[in-house]
């Protein structure tokens, strides 16, 4: 398997070079070598950033069965078509946010464009200042349904900055950072950058790091660029993590950290096309599809996935029977669960250390060892304070099993 690996990742296939770079990481069927996570982590998150069309890159929620479990989804809230029908009673009586609110949504389908310019310019009309910044965006992107027009854009940014509005500001910020729609003049740029940055917004933030990193309209200055990309992946921005992983991997205006850089391009690379398979998965386990959700979940597991591998685990704990074409028997399904709350606890999941704790204990998956279960209870206690972590220490020590006895 890992020659096949080898070669598909030579070959520049994603999912080869993130299974590769989480193998070398933490050191699965390989010796540990943060240098190679490092070099396939990074190979995986150059090729997401380039891909990226949003700020957070592919975010999809990942849903823990477990934490399913422990408190199930509420289904009370309005899907998607309920909520364009509600923003719509209220655009049709001239709400402008209400305006904006059905911009928004169909601007983020990508397909409907021109719906979302049609609901923007009514917005704009009404004076929301955020509907002037999204025009200012529908007309500087390539689309299509709209005609690309820099000075357009550049008008409705201008409208919007005026106003005060962080994205109308990062939007003039932008158009003078490239010369797009008005002569190009770095120091203006930075200005408006500046201004939206200062109000919080992602783009300005992240486009202050980059200005500073490379001195453009302002001295070269690491520190200030490791502190606006800071300041941007905090606030989600992909963009943020991959050049804040770039300046540790090299040592620029920081002490070169290995595991801090393989860390932040592993953030990034887990925002790959590929996660979209969590809502597959997830949607496969609400069906009761539960052998086709194992296999999805299983897939992104060894990605490193550690969500995913915590999955495997309770699927493989809680479902064992509707396994049983993939596992054949009990103690093979003990035996796998075990190796991903393994992985999953590695990864920093303590309640997957508490079931560390349990296989030890009654030894499922592997010989019955009281020490080793009381050591991953008090380590789930100590990091996490997990009471049931605690409240099995405290049973341990009554009874004296592998711990001293404590009356």
């Amino acid at each position: 398997a890992l020659i096949h690996l080898s070669f598909a990742a030579i070959d520049g296939y994603s999912p080869a070079q993130m299974t590769l770079g989480y193998r070398y990481w933490r050191a699965v069927s390989l010796a540990h070598s943060c240098e190679s996570a490092l070099m396939f982590y990074k190979q995986v998150a150059t090729y997401v950033s380039s891909k990226m069309t949003s700020a957070t890159g592919q975010l999809i929620q990942r849903i823990r069965l477990y934490d399913e479990e422990e408190h199930p989804t509420q289904n009370n809230i309005m899907v998607d078509e309920d909520l364009v029908q509600y923003y719509q009673l209220l655009a049709d009586r001239g709400d402008a946010q209400a305006q904006y609110g059905l911009g928004q949504l169909y601007y983020l389908r990508d397909t409907a464009f021109d719906k979302a310019l049609y609901y923007f310019r009514l917005a704009a009309e009404n004076g929301n200042s955020n509907a002037m910044a999204y025009l200012g965006k529908l007309y500087s992107e390539k689309n299509d349904y709209i005609k690309q027009n820099n000075v357009t854009a550049l008008q409705f940014f201008q409208r919007s900055a005026e106003k005060g509005n962080p994205i109308g500001q990062a939007g003039v910020g932008m158009a003078f950072y490239h010369g797009a729609g008005v002569e190009q003049n770095y120091e203006k740029a930075f200005k408006y950058f500046q201004l939206s940055a200062d109000q919080g917004y992602v783009e300005g933030q992240l486009m202050l790091g980059i200005m500073y990193y490379k001195g453009e309209g302002v001295k070269r200055d690491y520190k200030m660029a490791i502190k606006w990309f800071q300041a941007a992946s905090q606030s989600g921005h992909a963009l943020g993590y991959y050049n804040l992983g770039q300046m540790h991997a090299t040592g620029t205006g920081v002490l070169r950290s290995c595991t801090t850089a393989t860390e932040l391009f592993k953030n990034v690379a887990e925002r790959g096309k590929w996660s979209s398979m969590f809502i597959e998965a997830y949607n496969l386990y609400r069906q009761g599809h539960i052998e086709q959700a194992f296999m999805k979940y299983l897939y992104l597991a060894e990605l490193g996935y550690e969500v995913a591998q915590s999955n495997v685990a309770y699927l493989l704990d809680q479902m064992p029977n509707q396994l049983i074409n993939i596992y054949d028997n009990k103690e093979e399904q003990y035996r796998r669960a075990l190796i991903y709350w393994n992985r999953a606890a590695i990864q920093g999941f303590h309640t997957a250390r508490v079931k560390l704790g349990d296989y030890f204990y009654y030894g499922y998956g592997t010989e019955q060892n009281y020490e080793a279960a009381a050591t991953h209870y008090k380590y789930a206690s100590d990091q996490s304070q997990n009471p049931q972590a605690m409240f099995n220490l405290a049973y341990m020590h009554e009874k004296g099993l592998g711990l001293k006895r404590v009356c």
